[in-house]
Parts: structure tokens; sequence; C-alpha cells
């Protein structure tokens, strides 16, 4: 976006370069709507964040990996304090992002998520994980060792939906039982 930024009016203002008159206006036209969206993007972004910042818990909910301010904020407004769910388990069920099972007395056979419940926030949930799953390699902390063997064991997407299901219940805990996260307890 930036190296368009910088490019475009440059481009445009080189007579040498075989635009005609109307595409060139028509390229300086669509470049203002360009700049002018980008610049109403950062002004949503920052009342975004103005609104998280507002919220006690949305701003806890930032200490945890792949959680940003949109995921935060409307995790704080679904969840609320946690009581409306039994466990943590529960509330990661509600979004569709725990193994559906097949079981049977001692015989558990688990299959892949759900997919029921909350379709945004378990969307938002996998995007964030995969942003952290994309920069873990490398990392000694306890997070990164287990999520580098979880790509090795079981793939990259797999990978991003337990640690969604991992955050959706951490989240959960934070809310319910009102405490801070600690990265050494994941």
């Amino acid at each position: 976006m930036k190296k368009v930024r910088v490019e475009l009016p440059l481009i445009l203002e080189d007579s040498d370069n075989d635009l005609t008159d109307l595409s060139r206006e028509m390229f300086a036209e669509q470049y203002e709507k360009l700049v002018a969206l980008d610049e109403e993007i950062k002004q949503q972004d920052r009342r975004i964040s103005r609104l998280c910042n507002s919220n006690q818990l949305s701003q806890r909910f930032l200490d945890v990996p792949g959680i940003g301010a949109i995921t935060a904020t409307i995790i704080a407004s679904d969840i609320g304090a946690g009581k409306s769910y039994q466990s943590s388990r529960d509330y990661a069920a509600s979004l569709g992002i725990v193994p559906r099972q097949h079981s049977s007395g001692d015989n558990q056979v688990y299959l892949g998520i759900s997919k029921r419940g909350n379709r945004y926030i378990r969307t938002m949930l996998i995007h964030g994980a995969r942003s952290v799953l994309k920069h873990c390699s490398g990392k000694k902390d306890k997070l990164s060792l287990w999520l580098q063997a979880l790509i090795e064991r079981r793939g990259f997407n797999k990978a991003a939906v337990a640690l969604a299901n991992k955050n959706a219940r951490i989240l959960w805990a934070m809310a319910s039982q009102d405490k801070e996260y600690d990265a050494a307890l994941t």
C-alpha cells in the first residue's frame, strides 16, 4: 500500500510513459479514493482501540497471543463475566471450535470441529491463531514449543484451530475468574 502511494503520483506525473490524459485522470481519481479509504480505515481502527481500552476486560484480553483489539472487544461483549457458561469447554463449544464427538462407553472418537455457534468470533480467533503460528518458529517459550510440535504432528491449519480453542478457553477463564493472562500457564 505504501509503495503504491509513493509510486502512483510519480507515474501519473511522468509524461513519457504513454498514459493518455483520460487514463491519468481516472487513475488520479481512484488514487484519491484509495487514500481517503485508507484514512477512514485508520480512523475506524482508532475508534476500535478506544473502545477496547475503555473496557477493563478487553484490555486484559489483549495480553493473550493472537488477540487484537477487535477480537478482544467482541469477545468481552460476548462472554461478559463468563457466568453463562459452566466451563471453558462449554464456551469453546458455543463458538464451534471443539471437536465433535462420536463416542460410546470407553470408545471415544473425535471428529473435526463442529463449526456450530458464533462463526464471526470463531473466525477471528482462528485468524489470530494463524498470526501467532506464522511467528512461532525459532522461539523457545512454552507456547511456541508446543505450537511447533503441533504443527509438525498435525499441520498448520489444525494447529491454528487448536490454538483458537485454547485461546477461547483462556479468555473464558480470565473473564470468569477475573484474572490476568499468565504465559507460564499456557
